[in-house]
């Protein structure tokens, strides 16, 4: 029998363009063992075959992907492997995105010089809220375990869950409210907001006896210029711009998990049987919510509901509500018929908040 044909270390390394020390290091962490090893100098050797294996090895660390997850995709059949790292790019391009965000936000606020206190502005560069908050039963729940909330400067949705969960939204949410009571200035807003989310985790876990209690958190705080952003669980916040509509968070749900993975498409997604499964929310254990600011324009009109809008509602009647509706109250009863008109699957809250222009001295409308 012909032995097969083997390579010392160093030829294989030329040809598959792996330095003889990371295939070293493979070999200690079992991703690529040599075919054999001389018992006396413990030279390594490496068949031909092994080619093919090694420059997957080296194509996978080019792309960035973990040696813990290239041992898993080595020991796949090619279909599975392929799925593995369409799924491990997806969700490297769902993390690039969201530091490009953070990236040019930092841009923007480094760029731009801060204005100062005693500096006046004129009545044009004034902007407030007009805002508007409704929250319904629906037409299937026995309670309402929604909370919804729209003030001068803080606008807020919380979805609660568990047998507690109607206290639990309202304690989120009343956590956030002492931020209504004096203006703020973006450039502290984050740290303030931060620090009231953690009084509201605090609110819930007081109430949350039970570890299947918590509520989602979906928050924004107006400084007059910008709005700061807090969000946990799926509860939404949308913009409408010159007619088009944003989602503006990312849901905490482990389907969109499996949707920014390349597992699933957003339309295996909405009949998935654990489609309403949290990855984050405010309660027991600890979770890091999302914290941004953006920056608002005269004829922004934002959006904040819970997931019985969202699952009800498709997202197309959503925009045509918001882009023909004008008054704020008007638009969130209307948010609401639709989704009883869905059939109603769950609670429903809805907060709009216009930015507008003021002259100055009239009070925005609620």
């Amino acid at each position: 029998m012909t032995e097969p044909e083997t390579l010392t270390i160093g030829a294989f390394a030329r040809a598959c363009r792996l330095s003889p020390k990371a295939l070293r290091l493979y070999d200690e962490l079992d991703l690529l063992r040599p075919a054999r090893v001389d018992p006396d100098t413990g030279y390594r050797y490496y068949a031909a075959e092994q080619l093919e294996q090694a420059r997957l090895v080296a194509w996978l660390r080019r792309l960035g992907m973990p040696l813990a997850r290239i041992r898993q995709v080595g020991a796949m059949e090619p279909p599975a492997a392929a799925q593995e790292i369409r799924a491990f790019w997806a969700r490297v391009e769902a993390d690039t995105a969201a530091r490009r965000d953070l990236a040019a936000f930092l841009v923007d606020h480094l760029s731009t010089p801060p204005r100062k206190d005693t500096e006046l502005m004129t009545s044009s560069d004034l902007l407030e809220l007009r805002y508007a908050a409704r929250t319904d039963i629906g037409l299937v729940r026995a309670a309402n375990q929604d909370t919804a909330y729209a003030g001068s400067r803080v606008l807020a949705v919380a979805d609660g869950f568990g047998p507690e969960g109607a206290p639990a939204s309202a304690a989120a949410v009343e956590a956030l409210k002492f931020l209504d009571a004096e203006p703020l200035t973006a450039g502290s807003v984050l740290n303030l907001l931060e620090d009231a989310v953690q009084g509201a985790t605090q609110a819930v876990r007081d109430i949350a006896e039970a570890n299947d209690v918590g509520t989602t958190l979906t928050a924004m705080v107006w400084t007059g210029s910008r709005l700061a952003l807090v969000h946990i669980g799926d509860s939404r916040a949308y913009l409408l711009r010159d007619g088009e509509l944003f989602l503006i968070t990312h849901d905490h749900t482990l389907v969109q998990s499996m949707i920014d993975e390349g597992r699933l498409t957003p339309e295996e997604a909405a009949t998935h049987p654990q489609r309403t499964l949290l990855r984050k929310a405010l309660g027991s254990a600890p979770a890091s919510p999302d914290l941004r600011l953006h920056d608002a324009r005269s004829g922004d009109r934002y959006l904040l509901c819970s997931d019985g809008l969202t699952r009800a509602v498709p997202e197309d009647t959503v925009r045509r509500l918001l882009a023909t509706t004008p008054d704020p109250d008007a638009t969130t009863a209307a948010l609401i018929e639709a989704a009883n008109a869905n059939g109603g699957p769950d609670n429903v809250s809805c907060v709009v908040a216009d930015v507008v222009r003021t002259d100055g001295g009239r009070m925005p409308v609620r």
